[in-house]
């Protein structure tokens, strides 16, 4: 019966470089894109929001028609990994382009917003779908996948740190000045960077789980496999609700501390005296002692999932991560020790659900295969991120949306409903939209069990497959 070895540590690593490469563009787009827009480039908050919901559910839409092909392709490097190759360097261009600031009018500033992040994301898009599809065929263990996902968003979380800690101080230093000239400098070197570590992820990887030689199928039976994959359809939903909660939160951080924090004064421990911190110094810090935890949070993930399974470990590390969210409904500016420690605990049980949430997408690739004889890993997990983008869309598009209804002005004072309305935006309102994909998970019916007993059944297949092909 034919099983694959465990994936080595070097090929983890190799692997979790193309989400580090992926998330020094993703890590922007969530956090820091909204304010580029508004604060650097000059377009309101309500014409951002419109780029951001047309581009993404675009994109979104895209998604599945991108990973059908990817399903269809054969070269010797297999079918997802020479897209990596292929498009790394393309997508580092339209980086720069997309954060550049041409002294256009208005009109004009908008049809260049739209153009380049169109051009981005659907650029970003033809890399990162069969990337993320290349958790489901490197190995056909459950729990390996759980371990390869960690270090997978380990490299996310990494790059998240760095993107955090250095974007709005590189692009302050590197600009002279010239916000905007500092912002195209500090893309052109994440675009070197990424396509450096897409290049790793290339050469490092081995493609191992093919579809058998016989399957036949098409697109309309591809689409109707999908839509009748119960499990995948539940997991679609939660991924939803979570991306909403997290992208309505992190879209606003920096408008939080820029509008509602301010420059805060510290008195330095050991009669150091004070200190005052402006809120990009604040922001950087925030984001890297977030993104510092949640980095430990998923190493600790494929343990914690050992211990509890894939579900509870859900349920418990969402409510926890919830409930710090909530916690910054009551505090006031100055408190900013409260608001790290928070931070550090809310990162450390939300960082590793996306982790989770996408080694059980693999599953659901592995379920399909085992309920109807047919694979499509990609069409899984590209369908999959058409429902991750849309929520980015809506959540990014929503709040931006919110501030613009409630009176909001790039780089002026703020209105106390401004104000409420961003300490809302972070707290509450991403808070209530985690409970709900902790009720939506509860219906997922795949636990080890029954992903134990699929593994064995698809072992056999294989084996009888492979038999049959020597006996022809």
């Amino acid at each position: 019966m034919p099983t694959f070895e465990k994936l080595t540590l070097r090929e983890k690593l190799c692997f979790g470089c193309g989400d580090f490469a992926s998330v020094l563009y993703w890590q922007t787009f969530m956090v820091f894109l909204p304010i580029f827009y508004t604060d650097v480039f000059g377009i309101s908050a309500a014409a951002a929001g419109g780029v951001i919901l047309f581009s993404r559910l675009l994109d979104g839409v895209i998604d599945p028609v991108v990973g059908m092909i990817a399903d269809r392709t054969e070269t010797r490097w297999g079918k997802f990994r020479p897209y990596l190759l292929w498009f790394c360097v393309p997508l580092a261009i339209a980086g720069a382009l997309a954060f550049s600031t041409p002294n256009l009018s208005p009109g004009g500033k908008l049809v260049w917003a739209y153009a380049t992040f169109i051009v981005l994301m659907l650029l970003y898009t033809a890399i990162n779908i069969p990337y993320s599809a290349m958790l489901g065929v490197l190995t056909d263990d459950s729990v390996d996948r759980t371990s390869l996902s960690s270090f997978q968003f380990v490299g996310a979380y990494v790059a998240g740190t760095i993107v955090s800690a250095t974007l709005l101080p590189m692009a302050s230093a590197l600009g002279h000045g010239d916000a905007g000239r500092g912002w195209q400098l500090s893309f052109i070197i994440y675009g070197v960077a990424a396509t450096i570590f897409f290049l790793i992820t290339f050469g490092g990887t081995r493609e191992r789980i093919h579809p058998a030689k016989q399957q036949r199928t098409s697109v309309r039976r591809d689409l109707l496999d999908l839509i009748s994959n119960g499990p995948w359809v539940i997991l679609l939903l939660v991924m939803f609700t979570t991306v909403l909660c997290a992208v309505t939160r992190s879209s606003m951080t920096v408008h939080y501390f820029k509008y509602y924090v301010g420059r805060q004064t510290l008195a330095l421990p050991f009669g150091g005296g004070t200190t005052s911190y402006d809120f990009e110094a604040i922001v950087s810090a925030f984001g890297f002692a977030g993104s510092v935890a949640s980095v430990i949070g998923v190493l600790m993930l494929a343990w914690f999932v050992r211990l509890v399974g894939k579900k509870p470990a859900f349920i418990i590390l969402s409510l926890a991560s919830a409930a710090s969210t909530a916690a910054f409904y009551v505090l006031k500016p100055d408190q900013l020790l409260a608001m790290f420690a928070l931070q550090v605990v809310g990162s450390a049980t939300g960082g590793p659900i996306s982790a989770l949430i996408w080694a059980m997408f693999a599953d659901t690739a592995d379920y399909s295969d085992w309920l109807n004889g047919r694979r499509a890993t990609g069409l899984v997990f590209s369908a999959t991120s058409m429902g991750l983008k849309i929520g980015y869309a809506i959540g990014t598009a929503a709040a931006l949306g919110l501030l613009s209804m409630i009176g909001y002005h790039a780089n002026a004072a703020q209105t106390p409903a401004v104000l409420q309305g961003l300490v809302l935006l972070v707290s509450l309102i991403p808070a209530v939209l985690g409970l709900v994909s902790i009720v939506l998970v509860v219906f997922y019916p795949l636990n080890s069990t029954k992903m134990a007993e699929i593994a064995d059944a698809l072992n056999a297949r294989r084996a009888s497959a492979g038999a049959a092909s020597v006996a022809s």
